[in-house]
């Protein structure tokens, strides 16, 4: 069974940049396509962006693009959202999470995801 652990959560101020990391075990990154979802107090969970289990398709949700990347270590079984230029509306409690996948598929970030970390807090504020 997969198990996820995020790490690299903390305070930033506003145009600043943080790196988050996903530690995976149990299995192998290319068996598993990983997703970043945050959920901030009050709101509902947001889909951040994802990588497909091959590792050559990404995508973003249009709040982060152009300032969020996603890579990933196979060595190291890490996922790594960069973050950068925050804004405080980026404040949330940031999770990864995986499903099975082909390697041949592309993710998707609105279907059901079947592990989940607990999450790292991302604090933006000046």
């Amino acid at each position: 069974q997969l198990q996820l652990v995020e790490s690299g959560g903390g305070l930033v101020q506003p145009g600043g940049s943080l790196s988050v990391s996903c530690a995976a075990s149990g299995s192998t990154l290319d068996n598993y396509a990983i997703g970043w979802f945050r959920q901030a107090p009050g709101a509902e969970r947001e889909g951040v962006s994802c990588m497909s289990s091959s590792g050559g398709f990404t995508m973003f949700a249009d709040s982060v693009k152009g300032r969020f990347t996603i890579s990933r270590d196979i060595a190291k079984s890490t996922v790594y959202l960069q973050m950068n230029s925050l804004k405080p509306e980026d404040t949330a409690v940031y999770h990864c999470a995986a499903y099975r996948a082909r390697l041949s598929e592309v993710c998707i970030l609105m279907t059901q995801y079947t592990y989940w970390g607990v999450g790292t807090q991302v604090t933006v504020s000046s």
